[in-house]
């Protein structure tokens, strides 16, 4: 049942069996539930690390009953733990510090100055879109939109026509902001831990980003009213704790070192990012020795939320159980009947319906034969393509969440033109790019 080759035998391609077929119905039944969250209640991190971890569980057994050869099997478990662990530690760092910047009162004071401020209905979505596109790629795609939707939220909680379409900007601004930055989104980060591009190509995505937000934006702000919210009275004014801009500091500083060490020193990503773990550890010490303030660096990280970290770990080894079974060898052939493009458009749609995360990891796992240029448009459009749905993206579910019964499903879907409208502009920026101009050709 095996194939060999130079040696070493091949997974067996279970895509044509009937366990094979058992093996796509637990993904498909684990992945509804992983969807239905708000209609079940269930986390769906719980679901996703249940049908990760069962899918293997039951490879295992068919290789055991069939007495198969397990080098395979044992290859690419090694292969899947460390891609996991590299995005785990990774985000394990990314929400260590984001916690430790919300407890020194980082946010907060954000949010305050802008609620001082006294902007009308359209400055203050302009604001907030920009702060979010360009807070994400640092942060990440779901802090950004959740920072900014309170904002919106205390600002104005009755005002649907200026809610909704400032909501939707926040949405579409962070997955864009995070498509051109390694750290903004997980989709990318996946794709430079992969080694699909250097640290610099992604930033090539910046102008394909922000033209397909600035015309979303653009036109989502004719439907803002001219006119100013009421004042808020008595703001307590807030301060950023001691070391709280050195924080911020070392944060910089940690992804510097994250860089460094993937590009010149050959090192994983998250490498750079727990040595930066181990400065912001070691200036907690000092902080607390020689000023007398305690940044509770260990409260930081039991307030990570875990859920997200089971969520990513369940998703990745469900896909590489497909991948394991054979099923990404046969949908990698979509790229040989079809142009690349074209496939790597319909990822992005693909993305607002299911997922961007397993969306990516299938792209990831079934390695296509692509240049860097199609690397890149899969990257945005995986990212980007997450904001034509409002449970398309974490950053959409979140926004969900802080404005219940405001920025609902449907009334995302009435303005969902717009979004479809800066997606293409964005593809035809990256065309212009990358396929007319021949600016990065790289393979």
């Amino acid at each position: 049942m095996t194939r060999v080759e130079e040696g070493m035998p091949h997974a067996v391609d279970l895509a044509v069996e009937p366990f094979g077929w058992f093996l796509l119905l637990v993904f498909i039944v684990g992945y509804y539930f992983i969807a239905a969250e708000e209609k079940y209640h269930i986390n769906k991190a719980k679901p996703a690390l249940f049908t990760g971890t069962f899918m293997f569980m039951l490879l295992g057994g068919y290789y055991a009953f069939n007495g198969l050869d397990f080098r395979p099997f044992d290859t690419e478990i090694a292969h899947l733990i460390l891609e996991i662990a590299e995005i785990f530690f990774f985000l394990f760092v990314a929400m260590t510090y984001i916690e430790a910047l919300i407890e020194r009162n980082v946010f907060d004071a954000l949010k305050e100055k802008l609620m001082r401020a006294g902007y009308s209905y359209k400055q203050l979505f302009w604001v907030t879109g920009f702060i979010a596109f360009f807070l994400s790629p640092v942060a990440d795609n779901l802090t950004t939109a959740l920072i900014l939707s309170t904002v919106l939220i205390t600002i104005e909680k009755n005002n649907k026509e200026f809610l909704i379409p400032s909501a939707i900007s926040i949405v579409v601004a962070a997955n864009a902001g995070g498509a051109w930055s390694p750290f903004g989104d997980i989709t990318t980060l996946m794709a430079w831990s992969a080694g699909k591009g250097d640290f610099t190509d992604f930033l090539f995505l910046f102008p394909a980003s922000i033209s397909g937000w600035l015309v979303t934006a653009y036109i989502l702000s004719r439907f803002i009213p001219d006119t100013t919210p009421a004042k808020i009275e008595n703001i307590e004014e807030v301060r950023i704790h001691k070391g709280g801009k050195v924080i911020i500091f070392l944060g910089v500083l940690t992804i510097a070192m994250a860089v460094l060490g993937k590009q010149v020193m050959h090192l994983p990503p998250m490498w750079g990012m727990l040595f930066g773990l181990s400065l912001l550890k070691l200036y907690a010490i000092s902080l607390k020795k020689y000023h007398d303030h305690d940044i509770q660096i260990f409260k930081s990280v039991s307030k990570i939320e875990n859920d997200t970290l089971l969520f990513f770990f369940g998703i990745l080894a469900a896909v590489g159980a497909l991948h394991f079974a054979g099923f990404l060898a046969h949908a990698v052939k979509l790229y040989d009947m079809f142009d690349p493009t074209i496939v790597n458009v319909g990822v992005g749609f693909l993305s607002a319906i299911v997922d961007n995360v397993p969306v990516m990891s299938a792209v990831l796992k079934s390695s296509p034969d692509l240049e860097l240029s199609q690397w890149m448009l899969v990257t945005l459009t995986a990212g980007v393509g997450g904001s034509l749905i409002a449970f398309g993206s974490a950053a959409g579910v979140g926004v969900m969440g802080k404005l219940r019964g405001v920025y609902t499903f449907s009334s995302h879907m009435k303005f969902a033109w717009t979004i479809l409208i800066g997606y293409f502009v964005s593809i035809a920026v990256w065309y212009t790019q990358f396929e007319i101009l021949g600016l990065y050709i790289k393979h």
